[in-house]
């Protein structure tokens, strides 16, 4: 990219606990002792060159006022590192939830979890991949390939079986994509009964962004996979994948436990049993899959470029084998109400929602003052998310008359483990499924250099538009599109689980448009993508605009009370694809 810029280590800011948090939440000395020791940095070593920086705030920002404050606090300590990273199921993101509940007490909402708590219990598989027994071979015209782990490919971890090996003729299958309303499948002419599917990510370019989207999940390609009888799966990484995500990037972390929903039964939900044996192969060895068929991975590349891929059976057969190591674990969902004012109204819900969870320890990864870090502590992603999802909390609570719906807060578990806990509310709410009326979702707020704007992500597919537009002249903000379309984000965060659900839903996100003419935002979102996504490097020490924080929160609660005090609930848009597919009756 073009703004390779970086910003200078900081030492941390000192912890700053919120007068109404009771400091029994802390962990015992010995356990901090033990922490700290845990993620000892080594000595420096030489850091990247530097290139010269945009005007963007390399100090961060003092908070002016009370609003201010109470954000910045809860982000410096959810992102601090006795969390150690917020993962999912890790007594780190519990100490997190404990928090959370107690910042929700203070604010005196009621709890609305599980038998009369705070807490919505989701239970959860986890399965860890193991080097040992893992193993890609392909085998043709008398020879046979191995591809090395980690290097060349890894298994996905197996939910159904703590150990795989299977050998089967392959078939490449484009994208996977079969789009009937587009006239477009990937499938045709193909017998997949018995074999292992080769196939790319994504979705053909000439599709709009909502159906590329949908048809670029991987839930929907082991989906239409499982269909048409395959029993493996190799994903093929292109140089697009990779330019997004580098190899290296995934090598690095294959020690990162996948989940999973358990069900009733035990068992993974969506796990896609019929399919045996899953891996993925970097962009590099993609010849080494497609060795002596009839095209080589560079013209396939290009096809998928080109939106010309088409399928073919290849020569011989591929050898998947793994191990994997699943166990049951548990997570929780922090939930809370406000109980509406209207006595038949306050029975539908608006459902307030950010992600606690981050990806916790991984990798070690250097930073720019030359020394390891090993916990991730995730402060935009999304620590900045649940704060000011507590402050729209507070705003609501101390409006009179409260509004007429009754609202939901709910900070969620396992978004980074594929929207889990979410899923889970969304198909397990705390009040009846057809009380839900509107989900209003905060997800990594890039709030690192001054905006006028914000950015409405899905604001087009529902009702919500109008009521956005209201609630952003209240509060005297600009709105501005998706810079991005091409990522797809809609379908990237927790309210896509509410839109499965058939429930409308609005992400909002930070702004684009630079407030003083000197600050890019867009630049800070790109630089922040590149050099501190999922990343060490996301620290509460960023230089976080908090005015656009509090002005985030105050569009999001403008939203919620214009939607709690609506006459009709928010209703998809006529003909919208997703309301099409998901919506209530369908």
């Amino acid at each position: 990219m073009a703004f390779p810029m970086s910003l200078p280590a900081r030492l941390p800011e000192p912890l700053k606990i919120p007068p109404t948090i009771p400091l029994t939440i802390l962990l015992p000395t010995a356990v901090l002792v033990a922490a700290l020791a845990a993620c000892h940095r080594e000595a420096p070593a030489p850091s990247a060159p530097s290139v010269s920086a945009p005007a963007i705030d390399t100090a961060a920002p003092i908070p002016a006022n009370d609003a201010e404050q109470r954000i910045a606090d809860d982000v410096r300590t959810l992102a601090d590192d006795r969390f150690e990273g917020r993962e999912a199921g890790t007594p780190g993101y519990d100490l997190a939830a404990d928090y959370v509940a107690k910042r929700f007490a203070a604010i005196g909402l009621a709890p609305a979890g599980d038998d009369g708590t705070f807490f919505q219990a989701v239970p959860l598989l986890k399965a860890t991949r193991e080097a040992d027994g893992a193993a890609l071979a392909v085998k043709r015209n008398g020879r046979e390939i191995a591809l090395r782990f980690g290097e060349q490919f890894l298994p996905a971890p197996d939910f159904n079986a703590t150990e795989h090996d299977l050998e089967a003729p392959a078939v490449f299958v484009g994208q996977g994509v079969h789009a009937p309303e587009l006239g477009h499948d990937d499938f045709a002419g193909l017998d997949l009964h018995g074999k292992i599917a080769v196939v790319f990510g994504g979705a053909p370019a000439r599709f709009d962004n909502d159906r590329r989207a949908f048809y670029s999940a991987k839930r929907e390609k082991l989906r239409a996979l499982a269909e048409r009888g395959a029993i493996g799966v190799v994903m093929v990484n292109t140089p697009q994948d990779e330019a997004e995500r580098p190899w290296t990037q995934t090598a690095d972390n294959w020690r990162r436990p996948e989940m999973r929903l358990r069900g009733a039964d035990g068992m993974a939900v969506d796990s896609f049993p019929s399919i045996r044996g899953m891996a993925t192969v970097s962009a590099a060895a993609a010849d080494l899959v497609f060795a002596d068929g009839p095209r080589t991975a560079a013209q396939l590349f290009d096809a998928a470029q080109a939106g010309t891929l088409q399928g073919f059976a290849l020569p011989g057969t591929l050898r998947l084998a793994a191990r994997t190591k699943v166990e049951p674990v548990a997570s929780r969902n922090v939930v809370a109400r406000l109980a509406g004012g209207d006595a038949t109204l306050a029975a539908q819900h608006v459902v307030y929602t950010a992600h606690l969870d981050h990806i916790g320890i991984g990798a070690p990864v250097k930073g720019e003052d030359g020394r390891e870090d090993r916990i991730y502590n995730g402060a935009i992603d999304n620590a900045l998310g649940v704060a000011i999802l507590l402050e729209t909390a507070r705003m609501l609570k101390a409006e009179s008359p409260a509004p007429k719906r009754s609202m939901l807060f709910v900070a969620l578990t396992a978004e980074e483990k594929g929207l889990l806990g979410a899923e889970w509310f969304a198909t397990h709410p705390p009040v009846p499924a057809d009380a839900l009326v509107a989900n209003l979702n905060i997800d990594m707020p890039v709030l690192l250099a001054p905006s006028k704007d914000v950015v409405p992500i899905g604001v087009e597919h529902s009702s919500l538009k109008a009521t956005l537009e209201a609630a952003a002249k209240d509060v005297g903000v600009a709105l501005s599109p998706d810079p991005f379309p091409e990522e797809v984000v809609f379908v990237r965060s927790d309210q896509y689980a509410f839109i499965r659900a058939g429930i409308p839903a609005l992400y909002l996100d930070g702004g684009t448009a630079s407030a003083d003419g000197v600050r890019d935002p867009k630049l800070a979102l790109r630089k922040f993508l590149r050099d501190h996504y999922h990343r060490p490097s996301d620290e509460a020490t960023l230089p976080i605009y908090w005015p656009d924080a509090v002005r985030l929160a105050k569009l999001n609660a403008r939203i919620g009370r214009r939607v709690g005090d609506a006459a009709e609930r928010p209703r998809w848009n006529d003909g919208d694809f997703f309301g099409g597919k998901f919506g209530r009756g369908k």
